[in-house]
């Protein structure tokens, strides 16, 4: 089996690549720039495709789940991903499925190989605390564009670099910082942060 492995380190693709090749039939070739990536599947034609979310930004890897789901319908796509992850987030993957599945990136070798070959067959592969946080997201009351402000703001950045990341006028940030706060009650942009982080909404 063909496996293409796109991983932003190149020592753990390394390592992941060694361990599917000892413990499984499979050919694993490995690509550490996401915007190669759909290149090198479509020449390969890979039975599965392995890719770290945080090869590039979530927007940007869950384009490629469609793009690529949309020019290789043979393919499968297994993405890993933190568990914490806002269900939001995940929500993308899940709704690809069973083309594209999800896995923790604490999960052992035998458990990746074990997702790779469901895949494979046709079956779903989605991770118990990642349903659960997809369906925690289904309650949401944010949209998108607040949470994508709120998880900027949860990183420490002022109301002008959020401008900034998301290409809004510094009025509209603060519209958003104020919906938020009145969608979860709270007073201050840190507890709103809190609040929503505890709910699983970001």
């Amino acid at each position: 089996m063909t496996v293409v492995l796109g991983h932003r380190s190149p020592l753990v693709a390394a390592a992941l690549s060694a361990t599917l090749a000892q413990f499984a039939d499979m050919q694993v070739v490995v690509e550490s720039c996401h915007t190669k990536l759909l290149a090198l599947a479509r020449r390969r034609k890979p039975r599965v495709v392995v890719i770290d979310h945080d090869l590039a930004d979530p927007a940007a890897v869950a384009e490629f789940c469609r793009h690529l789901c949309a020019a290789l319908p043979d393919t499968r796509v297994l993405v890993i991903a933190d568990h914490q992850r806002s269900g939001g987030v995940l929500s993308r993957f899940v709704s690809l499925a069973p083309q594209v599945g999800l896995i923790g990136t604490e999960a052992a070798p035998e458990d990746l190989i074990s997702a790779i070959c469901q895949l494979d067959r046709g079956e779903p592969v989605l991770d118990a605390r990642m349903a659960l946080a997809v369906f925690a997201a289904d309650r949401n009351p944010f949209t998108d564009r607040e949470r994508e402000v709120l998880q900027l703001a949860g990183e420490g950045a002022p109301v002008c670099d959020i401008a900034a990341k998301l290409h809004l006028s510094k009025g509209t940030v603060r519209n958003h910082l104020s919906r938020i706060l009145s969608k979860t009650g709270a007073r201050t942009r840190i507890e709103a942060i809190r609040l929503a982080q505890e709910a699983g909404w970001v």
